[in-house]
């Protein structure tokens, strides 16, 4: 406000004299004004005055000045208790006009401070000045109320008051929904004799900001057909764009925006660009929203922010990355915005670099940036960035609040520091359900169930006030048949409370009694549920895939009434992981018809099932459909190319999307150095896992089996026993039967069967099936018939029905001339009924795929395949490399599946493209050696795929170096 300008003359002005007790404030305007320095004038040059101050200026001009002074200087004297010092003298006399602009100007000042005493204080005084009947100030004092949040004093004013306009029914349905008690605001609404835009408003923005999105758009609709409704203004409409984008709507948004282009400008109207922005990006319509953004001339930094959310959500994040990149300037929500992008988006290293170059940048963040860099130390387990982010937090000014406190403890729960998340639940001032809730669920990630529920307990002794999210988590907690009857009684407390009508609480109900391994009581649940969302469905499937039943989870798939792409992925993933890889491309298929729009899950896991299906051409038309959608960068869909690439022996193709991982994560460098190992690089696979290291990501037992693995497929003794101790030594990581099996394999390969055996005798724990087959293995390549029975009579005692080993047992026997073993064992093998897997070889031509059995006279062309596989015997003879042997025990080799195979791939592969192969069992060595000599031969890359690895051959060598 503006001071009046003096009375009188600029002669009678005088210079302040705090000494003199006649000189009053108004007196000194002038100086004050000029004076360098305003605050100089403290609370005590107020003092001085008196309502009796024997100057010729009017009381009434003294107080008005004093109090807009007062107003634009709040650290001066306290503008109420000047008001009512005048009010109360006797020699205080003002007009009506006077008195209601002085309570006025007390009424907004205070509304500022959001003090409730003085606004109750001035309600008294307004009330002894017997002014408490104006309508103007009764509707301001309502304001007020509304601002201190005095919400039983507004509704006692407003039903007190017999004379109301519609300006005081805006004002306390207002203060009703400030305080969130919305439906009482829409009964007051619904009694109101006249409403304006202002209603309609109110009720409109009170409905979206309290979490109503489907009220407010129902009310706006009224308003549009009321028979007298007045015309939306700017307001209406953001509040109804904001709704319609909690919703999700497809078709409004349309409307909603043909709408505002016709009525207002929208060229120049920020706040409607912004909100047309966001609704289309919280709708899913990113290219509606980016047609639109692009069309803004200069767009406002909220339109920026809004569009890297949704580059974010459907494009990836190098997109959303590279529009911040493009952003002319930057705000704190643009930062704030990107770190939160990619925490959400699991890049923590980078989610801490941006964090850094905000730093740098000038700008400071605020308790929500903090929130998703705490996140992204926890999703990485960087505790030190997060001891370095705690100690930046408690040097802020407001502190660490509940809010930080959570996060915190997340962080240093997912760190494995359950002792410092501990600490910091202890030293919260408050304690919210978010909290108690985080510190549960990082006590139970460790396994320590039991103390999750002692924190449960102790949370409900505190009175604690949890909410269906809270006990959602805790029946989380119950899984396993030690944990059922927790889980039953957790329960029927959700029923006592009335928390099971709660869909999240229902979902984690039938989750519980699923990972119990009760799916009737699951399936109970589920049947009783008032209200099933999609997370219902999706986890009695969930359920069901979990008991291996995979026909009724298709039935309670089919059986959904609406399908979202979560809902299909679990379906698909549940075909994948149980082996039907075919069933599980059927229904990505099915979902494409369907118009589904997939995400990066869907195809992962499509991928995958095309990898364990090693179809090559199928896989590289997902991988297209992946990178149409943008999803190809995911580093969970490269990873799923890598390994499908590998399987199907394009190696280099597989190294090429591993180079173009813009993050690679633990998984990725797994896959990779499986990859080599697969097919036989194993100096690759060393050198992959040495970079990794170099990378600073911490490998699993994963890794080892992989780099163990690929020791063993290339006889790296020195190199794999290195690498099974430094496991456990660095990297404290224990070894399992995989990692043993591994060891074994490479010891026996190697000819160190001795070893490889006192391996086996001094493990921690009882050694599998898959370690004494891999001695037997062993066995057969050293033609070691007394270590092989050991292996054997280890495997009959676990009950190992395999037909192979006996097969393999028999096959050692003859290749070392001990004609009675094999007469014995193929009188065991004959007597248990077990029967041998058929070796057949298939190879994929013109979409077709052609299989093959030993001496097979069944396919078209047979005649041209034996004819060419003689002409090219002829000529691997020739090269002297070559002998035809016939073993004991079997019949000749020269016709075996996978030769054929090759001579009906040399007659109708075009000959720049390399041969693939596949094989259902292990290769021998006399077709090893023909393949080799055939691709010397003929000049072809050929590529075979047996039960154990690939065979790369090229030009007479092999990429095992005879080493399998």
């Amino acid at each position: 406000m503006t001071i009046e300008q003096p009375c009188i003359g600029i002669s009678k002005l005088r210079i302040w004299n705090p000494m003199d007790p006649c000189v009053c404030f108004w007196c000194c305007k002038l100086c004050f004004l000029q004076s360098p320095n305003p605050t100089h004038y403290s609370q005590q040059h107020f003092d001085v005055c008196s309502p009796q101050c024997p100057s010729s200026h009017q009381p009434l001009q003294m107080y008005s000045l004093r109090l807009r002074v007062t107003l634009n200087a709040p650290h001066l004297i306290n503008p109420f208790l000047l008001f009512l010092r005048y009010v109360h003298s006797d020699s205080f006399h003002l007009s009506y006009v006077q008195l209601s602009q002085n309570f006025y100007d007390a009424f907004k000042h205070c509304a500022t401070l959001k003090s409730k005493p003085i606004a109750r204080k001035l309600h008294a005084q307004l009330i002894l000045s017997g002014l408490h009947s104006s309508l103007f100030l009764h509707n301001n004092l309502l304001l007020l109320y509304s601002s201190c949040a005095l919400l039983p004093d507004s509704l006692r004013l407003f039903r007190d008051s017999n004379n109301r306009n519609t300006f005081t029914w805006n004002a306390i349905i207002k203060c009703l929904i400030d305080s969130g008690q919305v439906n009482e605001a829409r009964n007051l609404f619904d009694q109101m004799p006249v409403r304006d835009y202002v209603s309609w408003t109110t009720m409109i923005s009170g409905y979206c900001r309290n979490g109503y999105p489907q009220q407010s758009l129902q009310t706006f609709t009224s308003m549009l057909r009321g028979s007298a409704h007045p015309s939306c203004d700017l307001f209406s409409f953001t509040c109804v764009m904001k709704a319609c984008g909690c919703l999700g709507y497809a078709d409004l948004p349309l409307q909603l925006h043909g709408h505002v282009i016709k009525k207002f400008d929208f060229g120049k109207e920020t706040s409607l660009q912004n909100a047309v922005v966001d609704m289309y990006v919280k709708c899913g319509a990113i290219s509606l929203a980016e047609s639109v953004f692009l069309s803004i001339e200069n767009p406002s930094l909220f339109c920026w922010n809004s569009m890297i959310y949704g580059y974010s959500k459907f494009y990836g994040v190098p997109k959303a990355l590279d529009l911040f990149t493009q952003m002319p300037e930057r705000d704190d929500v643009s930062w704030s915005t990107m770190i939160s992008v990619l925490s959400q988006h699991d890049l923590g290293v980078h989610c801490l670099g941006m964090f850094v170059e905000m730093w740098n940048q000038g700008f400071r963040p605020n308790f929500l940036t903090y929130g998703s860099v705490l996140s992204a130390c926890a999703s990485i387990s960087d505790l030190e960035w997060g001891k370095h982010l705690h100690a930046r937090i408690l040097r802020m000014e407001h502190g660490i609040d509940a809010y930080l406190g959570s996060g915190l403890i997340d962080m240093y729960a997912k760190c494995g520091c359950l002792g410092l998340a501990r600490l910091v639940f202890d030293g919260l001032r408050e304690r919210n359900e978010v909290s108690w809730t985080c510190l549960i669920t990082g006590v139970s990630q460790f396994g320590f169930e039991e103390d999750a529920l002692v924190l449960f307990n102790q949370m409900r002794q505190d009175s604690v006030v949890f909410d269906d999210f809270t006990l959602a988590t805790v029946l989380g907690v119950c899984s396993g048949q030690n944990y059922a009857i927790v889980g039953e009684l957790l329960h029927g407390y959700a029923i006592k409370s009335g928390m099971d009508s709660s869909t999240s609480v229902g979902n984690a109900i039938i989750t519980m009694y699923a990972k119990c391994g009760n799916t009737e009581k699951a399936s109970l649940a589920f049947r009783l549920m008032r209200l099933r969302d999609t997370i219902s469905w999706t986890a009695m499937i969930t359920a069901f895939s979990q008991n291996e039943d995979i026909n009724r989870a298709r039935e309670c798939f089919d059986m959904m009434p609406e399908r979202n792409v979560i809902t299909w992925n679990s379906m698909l993933s549940t075909y994948v992981q149980h082996g039907f890889s075919e069933e599980g491309l059927g229904l990505y298929v099915l979902m494409r018809r369907k118009g589904v729009g997939p995400d990066w899950i869907t195809f992962a896991t499509s991928i995958r099932a095309c990898a364990d299906l090693a179809v090559i051409k199928l896989g590289i038309q997902v991988v297209c459909h992946a990178i149409k959608y943008g999803l190809s960068s995911e580093v969970s869909v490269a990873n799923s190319i890598i390994t499908m690439y590998s399987r199907c022996g394009q190696i280099k193709e597989a190294q090429k999307v591993f180079d173009s991982i813009f993050v690679k994560n633990l998984i990725s460098w797994n896959a990779m150095m499986a990859a080599y190992a697969q097919n036989g690089l194993g100096r690759k696979v060393i050198e992959t896992f040495e970079d990794m290291l170099k990378a600073e990501c911490k490998p699993d037992h994963v890794s080892y089996i992989a780099v163990l693995s690929g020791c063993s497929h290339m006889g790296l003794v020195v190199e794999g026993k290195h690498y099974f101790d430094s496991m456990t030594k660095v990297f404290g990581i224990s070894p399992t039967n995989e990692h043993f099996a591994c060891m074994v394999d490479m010891l026996g390969r190697a000819g160190l069967l001795d070893q490889a055996k006192t391996l086996i005798d001094g493990m921690p724990f009882k050694p599998n099936a898959t370690i004494w087959g891999a001695l037997l293995g062993a066995c057969r390549v050293h033609h070691d018939w007394r270590l092989a029975e050991t292996a054997m009579k280890n495997l009959m005692e676990l009950n190992i029905e395999d037909s192979g080993g006996y097969v393999l047992l028999a096959n050692i026997y003859a290749e070392s001339g001990e004609l009675e073993g094999f007469a014995s064992m193929r009188k065991l093998i004959k007597s248990k009924g077990i029967r041998k897997s058929a070796g057949c070889s298939w190879i994929e031509v013109d979409n077709r795929v052609h299989v093959f059995n030993v001496d097979d006279t069944n396919h078209p062309q047979v005649k041209e395949i034996y004819m060419k596989l003689e002409e090219m015997m002829k000529k691997i003879e020739d090269t002297g490399k070559y002998i035809n042997v016939v073993s004991f025990g079997h019949r000749s080799k020269k016709y075996h599946s996978e030769k054929l195979a090759f001579a009906f791939g040399l007659l109708n592969v075009p000959s720049w493209k390399p041969i693939h192969v596949m094989k259902n069992l292990r290769v021998c060595h006399d077709c090893h050696l023909v393949i080799k000599l055939l691709s010397f031969v003929t000049s072809r890359e050929l590529i075979m795929r047996d039960a154990y690895r690939f065979h790369h051959f090229k030009d007479g060598f092999c990429s095992c170096g005879d080493y399998w």
